[in-house]
């Protein structure tokens, strides 16, 4: 499934199912072909969004750290981190959140 979107507010963002379906359940809703989040739980969703990219961030800090402990080397991370992957979700909801507007999709 592909996730689009939409608010009157900013420009649509895409995802593919699996990265939509992470960053549903991060803000608390469970994945759908249909959803809104109303311009009230957008600050929550943002705080959780900005939460699970700090914990993804820190778990990789301490990896790299252990593995420097150790004598080792950490591959890069493979693919996109969630940080790229929901800044454009962060985005919509700021402004989205400014504007009063709710975020749909599958509409």
């Amino acid at each position: 499934m592909i996730y689009k979107f939409k608010s009157k507010a900013a420009g649509d963002v895409i995802m593919m199912g699996p990265s939509g379906d992470h960053v549903l359940r991060i803000i608390g809703k469970e994945p759908a072909a249909q959803g809104i989040i109303e311009p009230a739980a957008m600050p929550a969703a943002m705080a959780a969004i900005e939460h699970a990219v700090a914990a993804e961030e820190a778990a990789r800090e301490r990896a790299e750290r252990e593995a420097a402990a150790e004598g080792r080397t950490l591959q890069p991370p493979e693919g996109v981190t969630l940080r790229q992957r929901a800044w454009p979700m962060l985005e919509m909801m700021k402004r989205a959140h400014a504007a009063d507007q709710e975020i749909v999709w599958g509409v």
